[in-house]
């Protein structure tokens, strides 16, 4: 058989095979995911869990294992410089495992066999953000839940209406309480969130009123960082920094868990206009699915949606762009210009979630609607501050009271006393 015959009749053969390879791995990743898995894994693990306790062992989780970052990265560097006698690892989703290996840490992937066994050992958990309810909380094990942010959006008990997909308004509240109360301590970056908090959450347990131990590296980080982030980025020589940070939509997805973002902005103007000062980093939000397609802009923006940690892009940046997002309470520390671009504030407010106080008139900066509006308060970024002198002011006073560059600090000192 002549080498062209051959190349055609191992492709014939491979292709059916590789279909079929396809085919069982769909079926068993489905399995895997299925409810008789949920309800085996949740037998068996419980008595696991109620094994004794091996004292040492922590297990940290950020954003769904997707990110080595916020408050549990800057709760394990406050345990990591004192130096303390704790086995540490990182629940990780395995995607995303290379950011992960950079630092160094010890990894664990999500809902691997170790994973559960890890787990239903480990004395404590530090997470911000949920776990799924089917996953056993042994009775001894500490639940950290630093959370991830302040909220202007409505959470949990406080929606009226839940429009995410694969839920309904009861489910989501239920099974939001259910897992609330396995929190043995939850994180509060203010006594406006701690209030909130404890009502929709139906929390119970101890509050941690702290600060964000996130934030602390807002008050300590070096010029050497801002100059290592930017040639990470790519930020020209001599461009100011515009980071642009929406939040999600929860009536725009694909599917469960994954949710859709459309850029509302006229790339073509904001390059026209501001192409010659500017650089714009966009930042999408964790659970959006989405990866935009910016060619044909690289000279003037660039995608860090899957950057590690978003702290880096705070500190590069001059101003910030955002809407609803927990993103201005955060940046507003340091004390830079903010421009909210909300051009779907109605449907937000109303049908979507509702917000927590007059956002409207209250908010630390301009709301714009427009791409046209948008451009013209970025060019007169510098009068921003000067111009929303009292709202900044109410802001800064109701929100930033407790951040001093030692919340991990107090955090640690809380919930891992030494002996």
């Amino acid at each position: 058989m002549n080498n062209r015959l051959k190349k055609k009749f191992n492709k014939r053969i491979k292709k059916p095979l590789n279909q079929r390879k396809k085919k069982y791995l769909k079926k068993w990743k489905k399995f895997k995911k299925s409810q008789t898995i949920r309800n085996m894994y949740r037998r068996v693990f419980g008595l696991v869990g109620k094994l004794p306790k091996k004292e040492n062992i922590i297990v940290f989780e950020s954003f769904l294992g997707k990110q080595y970052s916020c408050n549990p990265r800057a709760v394990y560097e406050e345990l990591k410089q004192q130096d303390r006698s704790f086995t540490y690892y990182w629940s990780i989703d395995h995607r995303y495992r290379h950011y992960f290996e950079k630092h160094g840490v010890r990894t664990i992937h999500r809902f691997s066999l170790r994973w559960f066994i890890v787990m239903m050992r480990a004395k404590y958990w530090v997470f911000n953000s949920r776990l799924p309810k089917w996953i056993p909380k042994p009775v001894d094990t500490v639940y950290l839940q630093t959370w991830h942010g302040t909220p202007l959006k409505k959470l949990a008990l406080d929606m009226e209406e839940v429009h995410m997909p694969g839920t309904t308004t009861e489910m989501y509240k239920r099974n939001f309480v259910a897992e609330a109360g396995r929190w043995s301590y939850l994180v509060a970056p203010n006594e406006y969130s701690a209030q909130i908090f404890e009502r929709a959450f139906d929390f119970d347990q101890t509050m941690l009123k702290t600060g964000y131990p996130r934030n602390d590296y807002l008050f300590h980080y070096k010029k050497e960082d801002i100059d290592i982030v930017k040639e990470r980025l790519g930020v020209p020589e001599g461009k100011k920094v515009i980071l642009y940070a929406p939040t999600w939509r929860d009536n725009e997805y694909h599917f469960i868990g994954k949710y859709k973002f459309n850029v509302q902005i006229d790339m073509e103007r904001m390059k026209e206009e501001l192409g010659d000062e500017y650089f714009l980093i966009f930042r999408l939000h964790y659970l959006i699915a989405d990866h935009l397609d910016l060619r044909g802009w690289e000279d003037f923006a660039v995608d860090a949606s899957r950057y590690e940690d978003i702290r880096d892009l705070y500190i590069v940046s001059d101003l910030l762009i955002t809407d609803y997002s927990s993103v201005m309470f955060d940046y507003g520390v340091l004390q830079r210009p903010m421009i909210f671009y909300v051009y779907d504030i109605d449907s937000y407010r109303d049908s979507l979630r509702g917000f927590y106080f007059d956002f409207e008139n209250e908010a630390p900066g301009p709301l714009v609607k427009t791409t046209e509006s948008l451009v013209g308060e970025i060019k007169h970024a510098d009068t921003i501050r000067s111009r929303y002198a009292e709202p900044i002011r109410h802001f800064e006073d109701s929100f930033h009271a407790l951040e001093d560059g030692n919340a991990a600090k107090r955090v640690v000192e809380t919930v891992f006393p030494e002996d």
